[in-house]
């Protein structure tokens, strides 16, 4: 059974609260005297500590907004609901997207889900999560003031969850200002806004409750934690300061139930302001790449290091060819600093070099054999992240959907290919090798991505790729427009 709402039509659940009123009659008794109650004064309870968020609500909710969706379903994609096991992090990541019902959609069919976002530009660009827009045909946002319009997907980055859709909305809308997320208190009050359960603007507070945690959500973890009632439904939603400034996205909780216990989990502003200006500059998230594998250190191993201390990022292998490898690291060197920052894990590591863009270069601290030492590298490009969709030219456009890697015999492999996209729909699957598109040689990911680039500029509405599969080779059209 599928529940449906109707959106200019909000309903509208009301309690009645029958107060029963008992009277009692005092009569006299004969021979008493009659004694008047003294008057009871009334006593002020204290006010409750914390700053009063009513004018940063009234003037900053206009800018948050409800974010819909509708999303081929694939049978991969099935909804993990609680109790069924599987990721054994499903209580620590809930992402509360407020998909209504635990229905899975028959292949090919459609589902709608929604979730929250945020307005950072009078020309329409809003800020969601990432697992909100999904891979999804159609993308819906709807405004405070109630007016409902279509959105086009800038970019997503499953790496942060972050996501960039923009509106046309006939009109400058309000944006909300960036705070600085690294200044950012334990025990600072802070407000999140949202659509919980599709019940629409909904305003909670709370305090900052830790910051820096890592959840195991990803390589880049970096959550501000807070006891701010959040629920299904907040995702992609703002969390602000008392001056009114987003500190933070709401993007999960902690929760055995599903619902708010008070531990929920924002992405810093400082990181999604750094993501969102690359979507919207390229359409994707290009970082920097080394090629090595690192792992942290405990005291005995520090010590068969020669490390003075457990702080570092130990290299236990480099892949050849890789930029680490071209630079001359090795395995077994200990790497604590990056262009001047300190290393103290491998995540230190990982953020740093994925800060460098591309084809940058990078000076690592490197201790080897108990010696301290200096290595310069130029960043490579990560193949995870090389996609061949880049920035839509205009509304209607898909991304093609797949990540591609060099081989060293010649082509560019597909890594990976996203359910729904538009290289799933053509049948091309990861292992196959694109050896041509356009008219471009395929040597590197960088070639097919230039000449999906130059297609869409010149207005074409397909492109030709040639395709290694099994031995066998052929041509595959990929349309560069919607339908």
């Amino acid at each position: 059974m599928t529940t449906r709402f109707n959106l200019r039509r909000p309903a509208i659940i009301a309690g009645v609260l029958a107060l029963a009123l008992g009277t009692t009659a005092l009569t006299a008794i004969p021979g008493t005297a009659q004694t008047q109650p003294a008057p009871v004064a009334g006593v002020a309870l204290p006010r409750p500590a914390g700053p009063d968020f009513a004018d940063v609500a009234a003037r900053v909710g206009p800018s948050v907004v409800r974010v819909l969706t509708v999303e081929r379903a694939t049978p991969a994609r099935a909804e993990m609901r609680p109790g069924q096991g599987g990721n054994p992090l499903e209580e620590m990541m809930r992402r509360f997207d407020g998909r209504q019902g635990p229905q899975q959609p028959e292949q090919g069919q459609r589902r709608a889900g929604q979730g929250s976002g945020f307005v950072i530009d009078a020309g329409g660009y809003i800020v969601t999560n990432a697992h909100v827009v999904g891979e999804n045909a159609a993308v819906q946002v709807v405004m405070a003031d109630g007016r409902e319009l279509p959105a086009t997907v800038i970019g997503r980055d499953t790496a942060t969850d972050v996501a960039l859709i923009k509106v046309d909305a006939g009109s400058p809308l309000p944006a909300i200002a960036f705070g600085n997320s690294d200044s950012t208190r334990v025990g600072e009050w802070v407000m999140a806004m949202g659509n919980p359960f599709g019940l629409g603007g909904t305003v909670t507070a709370g305090i900052v409750s830790a910051r820096g945690r890592q959840i195991g959500a990803g390589p880049y973890d970096d959550f501000i934690q807070t006891d701010a009632s959040i629920n299904p439904g907040n995702s992609g939603g703002p969390l602000f300061n008392a001056a009114g400034q987003v500190v933070g996205m709401n993007t999960a909780i902690f929760s055995p139930s599903g619902g708010n216990i008070g531990i929920g989990f924002a992405v810093p502003s400082k990181m999604v302001q750094h993501i969102v200006n690359q979507l919207r500059d390229h359409g994707s998230v290009q970082r920097g790449w080394l090629g090595v594998s690192l792992q942290p250190m405990d005291q005995e191993l520090a010590t068969a290091m020669r490390a003075a201390d457990t702080k570092g990022a130990l290299v236990s292998a480099v892949e050849p060819d890789s930029p680490a490898a071209k630079a001359g690291l090795r395995a077994g060197d200990v790497i604590t600093g990056i262009n001047g920052q300190a290393v103290a894990s491998p995540r230190d590591l990982a953020a740093g070099v994925a800060d460098v863009a591309p084809g940058g270069t990078a000076t690592l601290a490197v201790l080897r054999d108990g010696t301290a030492m200096e290595q310069r590298v130029e960043v490579g490009t990560n193949p995870a992240n090389v996609a061949a969709a880049t920035k839509p030219g205009q509304p209607g456009q898909p991304s093609l959907g797949i990540a591609l890697a060099p081989r060293r015999d010649g082509g560019v492999e597909i890594t990976r290919v996203e359910p729904g996209s538009v290289a799933a729909e053509r049948g091309l699957r990861p292992g196959d090798v694109v050896l041509r598109a356009g008219e471009r040689e395929a040597a590197n990911p960088q070639d097919v991505v230039a000449a999906v680039r130059s297609a869409r500029e010149a207005g074409r509405p397909s492109i030709a790729f040639q395709v290694e599969r099994d031995g066998a080779r052929r041509f595959i059209a990929l349309p560069l427009r919607a339908a």
